[in-house]
């Protein structure tokens, strides 16, 4: 039997008071992106973590993306610990707010749709934080992608992917593929699962993400009106090399962040 935490309940009369507030919130958080971006991360967007000590525009990331999520009434919890970089870090995709939530705890580069590029505003400043850009169904792009992965991973950025390919819904988990591991193997760095969950007295919500067919404006806006509630981010155990057998790391990454996603009794 299911112990997901039940979705928020269909009258919340608190909802418009949180719209109240959180709006103008937002709007100046989205100033100060812009600001950010133009000039500390256009000149400081190179810098690599040395001896496990994050650059300051790391840290302005990991501000400013806390943050973001306090706005929206998400408190980012930390459970386990990351690598230092470089890493390939592989989490489950559930929303557009896993970025922010894994930004929240390191500053990566991820690996997004070629669309988010051209979206007014978001696509620079994604640029600028570093994303990688990819074009779905296109095989040539996938290389190309890989190629950067591999140069960043080399140089010492970490960089995050999402393994399913896309978001899923209602919190399933779906397929990892498989390909998108080698890039750990070529650039010869350590591969860490990562489970974003979203839970309330303990409790996983499954709809905190994407509900099946909603709009990104629609979860954006009832994100934004909804109740408070906790944004786990588990680092887990690092998934061992396996050069022969892709699919293996693939499918070990997957079952540890289904595990970690579970509800556990205390």
């Amino acid at each position: 039997m299911s112990t997901d935490a039940p979705t928020v309940p269909r009258r919340d009369s608190v909802q418009p008071l949180r719209y109240l507030w959180r709006v103008p919130l937002l709007l100046l958080h989205i100033v100060l992106a812009i600001m950010l971006a133009a000039f500390v991360m256009s000149w400081n967007r190179n810098r690599v973590m040395k001896d496990g000590r994050e650059p300051f525009a790391h840290r302005l990331i990991r501000w400013w993306s806390t943050a973001l999520m306090r706005i929206f009434g998400l408190r980012s919890v930390r459970m386990g610990q990351p690598l230092a970089d470089p890493v390939l870090f592989v989490a489950n995709h559930t929303s557009w707010i896993d970025i922010v939530l894994l930004h929240s705890q390191r500053a990566v580069c991820f690996v997004a749709k070629a669309e988010i590029a051209r979206w007014p505003l978001v696509g620079w400043l994604a640029a600028s934080g570093g994303t990688i850009f990819h074009r779905r169904g296109s095989n040539h792009s996938l290389a190309a992608v890989m190629q950067v992965m591999v140069e960043r991973l080399r140089d010492g950025r970490s960089v995050a992917v999402f393994p399913e390919g896309g978001t899923g819904h209602d919190g399933v988990l779906k397929v990892f593929h498989a390909r998108i591991f080698q890039a750990a193997l070529d650039a010869e760095v350590q591969l860490q699962p990562v489970a974003l969950r979203f839970a309330r007295d303990g409790k996983r919500v499954t709809d905190a993400g994407f509900r099946e067919n909603e709009s990104f404006m629609g979860n954006f806006l009832r994100l934004l009106g909804s109740a408070p509630m906790d944004a786990e981010v588990h680092f887990l155990q690092p998934v061992p090399a396996s050069p022969d057998a892709r699919r293996k790391m693939a499918e070990l990454s997957r079952e540890r962040i289904a595990a970690a996603l579970e509800d556990h009794p205390a």
